[in-house]
């Protein structure tokens, strides 16, 4: 299982190390980059970056309640990711929901660290990047 999708997504955590290592057993990848206050994950079909970033150095006014935008990244199987998500101690933020009737199917977690991970099936996704492949 994967995440596939995007460029650059920094989430903050106020143990650092404890969110390199959940992130790690999720993803079954340990950060390709770790430097003092920060740990950076290559993930997917195009190697986008997910980076783990003490608190501390979070912008004024970054909370760590969930908030804000929700970036979705795209599964080939949401129900076992979401699934492995909260096995993993991750909590529901919004269940496992269809969008319309093209089979865009999203849901979100709250991580262990108090960031929001999106993710989803998209179609258009597994259109472009089959198209690319072939």
């Amino acid at each position: 299982m994967s995440l596939r999708g995007f460029a650059t997504l920094n989430f903050w955590a106020d143990d650092l190390a404890a969110a390199a290592t959940w992130y790690t057993e999720f993803l079954g990848v340990a950060p390709y980059f770790n430097r003092p206050g920060y740990v950076e994950f290559r993930l997917g079909d195009h190697q986008a970056e997910l980076g783990i970033i003490d608190r501390r150095y979070a912008p004024a006014g970054v909370t760590g309640e969930p908030g804000g935008a929700i970036m979705y990244w795209h599964v080939d199987d949401l129900a076992a990711t979401v699934e492995r998500l909260i096995a993993l101690g991750a909590r529901e933020f919004e269940p496992i929901t269809p969008r319309g009737d093209s089979g865009f199917v999203t849901g979100s977690v709250v991580d262990p660290f108090g960031n929001v991970l999106g993710v989803m099936y998209n179609p258009h996704y597994v259109d472009v990047h089959d198209a690319r492949v072939s």
